[in-house]
């Protein structure tokens, strides 16, 4: 029983010294091996520690995230050994790609049982690797092995890492092995408890750690190389502002910056639906792009363009940046990795990039590129945008009016353009990929009020998806998701959040029968007796999402038409998990967005 005791007193240290560096929520899985770490969880829970509980890994990663993503804090994710691990790989990547700090903690086999045959005993230290910011491992011989001091700088180390100099926050992976016998009983297991429970460190009282320490005086800790030549802002130019991938910490700051940079030049913003700054009324936006550019009109070509982040997902902005014979800078929160797909910039250049974050570039200028205001010809180029975007916001109201939504029943674009004016301000909103994302881009409502919009892009995948918004939502206290049928269906143990979530989550599913997203594709046009489209691509799944909610405990309602999707809104509200069904048609879906863009470019070149 001594080594038992050992397990665990280590893992209440090291437990102890992470939340001594900030941790304060954790995510537990259930397993043997990592016996000692769900003990010592459950030991920390009454001192400050904010425990959930998943029996599905993938789940309880992304639940994690979405926690991780909107607080701006790494969440501890603790697994067993095995294809445990292999789990969390999903939310890994997109934790990686999307800038999120969080803490994968895994137990393991000690070294002398790896290779030989034992029980669940595979090579989980590499299953994370490419994705990981840093990977600790413990002592091979076990845990228990290492000195107190080792333990805790072990811990220290782990946690600086989801939020490292030099680098945008990302996900750590820390692999702990333990030697048996694993768990403690009777007197030694109270003994360990009592040795190894004393008080960990008030947060207010801990030293910063080197990641904040980095992050904390400009967004990003990365110092600010002047770009040559740099933007002049007495030149016209716009600003392409992509998905918002920095730390809420660091937002009030990034618009700020913004702002003044838009006061100063009278540059367009030309704002992705994930940027978070549709809604600001101090700013002056544009967020019909997308349509604007379905057939580029000359006197919208722009001869610098200051790009914020990764590119939004708009194919036609894509195009239409890469054919422009532009200087072209990039300003990324502290993402250091290239941003810049499209290898587009000024005569082959390439795009310019800075990881310093808007507010340390913006504050790196030199204080006389602050003087005065936007020059004559900036304005008059700005004017021609904000025109066009006034012409087209009018039309899409005009084509999406809700005077004929009775009429039509359901349809995705109609959707779009009346929720963010239906739900109440400030609530925060996560849309899934593929469709949902893409339409929120295209034909959201500008005048709708200011809400956090999350989208996890850095990868987009459709997993993981209902776990995510549950996470947002026990961050924030309320959300709702807008999602499709398949991504729903692909994350459906995310409905077992229902029981610990804190936080209400209002679920609006988009059941099109099948991948939406895919009918936008040019082969949906083969013949069908050539290609059978719906069995390859579309997918669809019978199944009653209704009972398959109300199966977990989470009350439904199917919502036949638009018209009646405020009452039901108003029901859902006030749920602590509730999904609202609305059944739309695919196909004609599909028909409507490609005839609406084409009309949106016939009315611009007769207006």
């Amino acid at each position: 029983m001594e080594l038992a005791r050992r397990n665990l007193e280590a893992a209440l240290l090291l437990l102890k010294a992470l939340m001594g560096e900030g941790l304060s929520q954790a995510v537990l899985c259930p397993g043997s091996r990592s016996g000692a770490l769900a003990l010592a969880l459950g030991v920390l829970e009454p001192r400050g520690l904010t425990l959930f509980t998943a029996i599905d890994e993938r789940s309880a990663a992304f639940f994690a995230l979405g926690l991780a993503r909107a607080t701006g804090k790494a969440v501890a994710v603790v697994t067993t050994s095995g294809t445990a691990v292999a789990n969390l790989l999903p939310a890994a990547v997109e934790a990686d790609y999307g800038a999120i700090p969080l803490l994968l903690i895994s137990a393991d086999r000690p070294t002398q049982l790896k290779g030989c045959g034992a029980n669940q005993t595979v090579n989980q230290e590499s299953f994370l690797a490419a994705s990981v910011r840093w990977f600790g491992q413990g002592d091979g011989t076990g845990l228990a092995a290492m000195t107190d001091a080792a333990i805790t700088a072990l811990a220290r180390q782990a946690w600086s890492a989801t939020r490292p100099p030099g680098l945008a926050p990302g996900p750590v992976h820390l692999n702990l092995p333990f030697a048996e016998p694993l768990h403690a009983d009777g007197p030694a297991l109270l003994e360990a408890i009592a040795h190894g429970s004393l008080e960990t460190t008030p947060l207010s009282s801990r030293s910063p750690s080197l990641g904040e320490l980095a992050l904390s005086a400009t967004g990003s800790g990365i110092q600010a190389t002047p770009f040559s030549p740099a933007p002049d802002p007495d030149q016209p130019g716009v600003v392409v502002a992509g998905p918002w991938r920095g730390l809420p910490q660091h937002w009030t700051g990034y618009v700020e910056a913004l702002l003044r940079w838009q006061r100063r030049t009278g540059w367009p913003v030309l704002a992705d639906g994930l940027s978070g700054l549709r809604g600001l009324a101090e700013l002056d936006l544009i967020s019909s792009y997308d349509l604007l550019l379905e057939a580029p009109e000359p006197k919208l070509r722009s001869a610098q363009v200051l790009r914020l982040g990764p590119l939004p997902a708009s194919r036609r902005l894509q195009r239409w940046l890469a054919d422009q014979n532009a200087h072209q800078w990039l300003v990324s929160e502290g993402e250091p990795r290239c941003l810049d797909p499209l290898g587009s910039g000024w005569l082959g250049r390439g795009c310019q990039q800075s990881a310093a974050g808007l507010a340390g570039w913006s504050a790196s200028l030199p204080p006389t590129i602050w003087a005065g205001g936007p020059s004559g010809e900036a304005l008059q180029f700005g004017a021609c945008w904000h025109q066009r975007e006034l012409q087209l916001q009018l039309w899409l109201d005009q084509q999406l009016a809700s005077g004929g939504v009775a009429e039509i029943g359901v349809n995705e674009l109609c959707l779009a353009r009346q929720l963010g004016l239906l739900l109440p301000a400030g609530l925060p909103l996560v849309l899934a990929n593929s469709s949902p994302v893409r339409d929120w881009e295209s034909f959201a409502n500008p005048a709708a009020p200011w809400r956090p919009v999350y989208g996890f892009r850095g990868a987009s995948g459709i997993d993981g998806t209902l776990s995510i918004a549950c996470g947002v939502a026990e961050a924030h206290g309320q959300a709702v998701l807008l999602t499709g049928d398949l991504a729903l269906l692909h994350d459906s143990h995310g409905w077992l959040w229902q029981r610990q979530l804190k936080g209400r989550l209002t679920v609006i599913l988009i059941n099109n029968g099948g991948g939406g997203i895919f009918e936008q594709l040019p082969i949906r046009t083969t013949p069908e007796q050539a290609l059978d489209f719906e069995r390859l691509f579309a997918m669809p799944q019978q199944l009653d999402h209704l009972a398959l909610a109300a199966a977990h405990g989470v009350p439904g309602r199917r919502v036949e038409q638009l018209a009646g999707l405020p009452s039901q809104l108003d029901w859902a509200l006030q749920q602590p998990l509730a999904l609202l069904e609305l059944v739309s048609d695919r196909r004609a879906d599909a028909l409507r967005r490609q005839t609406l863009r084409r009309m949106a470019a016939q009315a611009l070149m007769q207006s």
